[in-house]
């Protein structure tokens, strides 16, 4: 078994994995439509439904004659919350640009006919703010809010007084380099009966947004970039799960949980919420708004009864930003396995923390990847010389093994014990060659998931026309220098293979690859080349020592 055979052969059953996943998002059929039937009014729905169900029947389309945008403006935040529910119907992150080299940031959040993505929250039960025939329209003494200068913290209050005489206070609270939007709701009962509260946040976004210009998803360039939009959450019994729109669209979520958390991922941000540890239990779920083709996804706490005369506050936390892996693990446990590292986030996460850990010395990405991969192909070195060494030796008993497949001609159970003794003899291991390339082949794709979900490379210049490591290689320059280094090292690793159709394939394989890294971030690309020089030279390093001990001869004559 010949170790770049095996190494193009798994990578290219890899790579068609991935074209075959993104095929079935692609075209997956449709679920069927759904019918409901109301049997009874809305209210009543409200009164006795579980909270996420009474979430599910509020109208939270954000529109009221008296509603008003409230403009708030911190170090990272350019937000506009809708007095109308209170909801952020507006969120642009001004630390993260819209395109490279532009001033302009991204818009996380939006409100838009066709194009909806909104935080929304409130209060439901007897006491609540939001109910069947609507929800609360709050007040603000201020227009627009600032966080200033050397000010750690900025709280954004909204009220609203209820006919029982009942006040809400609805605080957003914002700190400084924080992607955390604190949500508290102080309730003062000045009425003479107790009232029933319970905390509800959801996030609701368009599933095919319907907006010009919008951007077609699918295909290679889909497929290169390891995309995923749509809901996920934790609780107590799940660490990650996702819950795709069409999840969405064929069931309804409900979990109970006493902590956890649920929200809307894409490829490098998240808008989620965390449900605070309950006394009682939170319950996670899910509802597909029909109207406007949009997912629901949320939490409702447990009910609090306060009491006459007497105050309360409820509290949750939203994170809404950029995936930094980091701050989110500090938030809320499992909250960082939204960057989306596959099923090696165990390796992965390690490879990341080196990599930035690297990248914090050298302050350039590009280079923190050749670092990286120079680290772990050093580190690998033991096993790939053992992997050459143990091919060689294979090499040097193939004429014994041809002698013994023409001694023994079909007898497969007296071949395989003549082989068996034979390797026993020559102190051979006929795995040798295939176990270190198992060994190695999860660092490489944990190592691959890192350089294709992590946000810091968003953006992230390396040298000369390589200016952002999370697209394409604008003039495909290593993509092409990819493809001739494994041609390369196709040409320095010798091969027995005989069968015309396999030698074919082998030949046209670099070509292959080429093409499809034409379409894959220039930080992955980046590291392939690099890795296959790496290879290059460790194979010619290895060569020479095998040549010095007899073992790579032979090698040279089946050329």
């Amino acid at each position: 078994m010949e170790s770049q055979r095996n190494i193009i052969l798994i990578a290219f059953l890899v790579v068609c994995f991935l074209l075959w996943q993104q095929w079935n998002i692609d075209h997956a059929p449709k679920p069927p439509q759904q019918t409901t039937t109301q049997s009874q009014s809305a209210a009543s729905k409200t009164e006795s439904a579980s909270g996420a169900d009474a979430a599910s029947q509020i109208n939270v389309a954000g529109k009221h004659a008296a509603a008003k945008l409230i403009t708030v403006t911190t170090d990272l935040y350019q937000l506009k919350i809708n007095t109308y529910g209170g909801d952020i119907v507006s969120a642009k992150l001004n630390k993260i640009a819209k395109t490279i080299n532009s001033d302009t940031p991204y818009q996380l959040l939006k409100d838009r006919k066709g194009d909806v993505y909104v935080a929304q929250s409130g209060l439901l039960g007897t006491g609540g703010t939001d109910n069947a025939s609507g929800r609360a329209v709050y007040t603000s003494t201020k227009q627009e809010y600032t966080l200033a200068p050397g000010q750690k913290e900025l709280i954004v209050p909204l009220t609203y007084t209820n006919a029982a005489g009942v006040t809400y206070t609805k605080e957003f609270v914002f700190k400084r380099d924080q992607y955390v939007v604190g949500v508290d709701y102080k309730v003062a009962n000045k009425s003479a009966q107790p009232i029933n509260v319970q905390f509800y946040g959801q996030v609701k976004e368009s599933i095919d947004p319907q907006v010009p210009g919008a951007e077609k998803k699918g295909g290679i360039a889909s497929m290169a970039s390891h995309t995923y939009e749509g809901a996920a959450y934790s609780s107590d019994s799940t660490r990650y799960k996702k819950y795709s729109f069409s999840d969405v669209k064929d069931g309804n979520l409900h979990t109970t949980t006493n902590n956890g958390w649920i929200g809307m991922i894409n490829h490098y941000f998240a808008t989620v919420w965390v449900a605070p540890e309950a006394q009682g239990t939170n319950e996670l779920y899910s509802r597909f708004n029909r109207s406007d083709d949009a997912a629901i996804v949320g939490y409702t706490g447990p009910q609090t009864t306060i009491a006459a005369n007497s105050d309360a506050t409820l509290k949750s936390e939203m994170w809404l930003g950029p995936k930094y892996q980091n701050e989110m693990a500090k938030v809320a446990p499992h909250l960082d396995l939204t960057v989306n590292y596959g099923w090696l986030w165990f390796i992965a996460q390690p490879l990341f923390k080196l990599l930035k850990l690297i990248q914090s010395f050298v302050s350039n990405w590009g280079v923190a990847i050749i670092i990286i991969t120079l680290i772990v192909r050093g580190l690998m070195y033991p096993l790939t010389k053992a992997q050459y060494t143990s091919m060689a030796k294979m090499r040097l008993l193939q004429p014994k093994m041809a002698a013994l497949k023409e001694r023994f001609g079909d007898d497969r159970q007296k071949l395989s014990k003549a082989m068996m003794e034979m390797y026993k003899k020559e102190k051979v291991n006929p795995l040798g060659g295939c176990l270190p390339l198992v060994i190695q082949m999860p660092i490489f794709l944990a190592l691959y998931w890192v350089l294709m979900g992590s946000v810091e490379l968003r953006h992230a210049p390396f040298m000369l026309w390589i200016h952002d490591l999370s697209v394409k290689d604008p003039y495909y320059v290593l993509p092409i220098l990819m493809g001739i280094s494994m041609f390369i090292i196709q040409k320095m690793s010798p091969t027995t293979v005989t069968d015309p159709t396999q030698q074919k394939i082998m030949k046209f394989m670099p070509m292959i690859f080429t093409v499809f890294f034409l379409w894959f971030p220039a930080g992955l690309t980046l590291y392939w080349l690099v890795s296959n020089l790496v290879t290059i030279t460790q194979q010619t390093i290895i060569f020479r020592q095998l040549e010095k001990k007899g073992l790579h001869s032979r090698d040279k004559k089946t050329k």
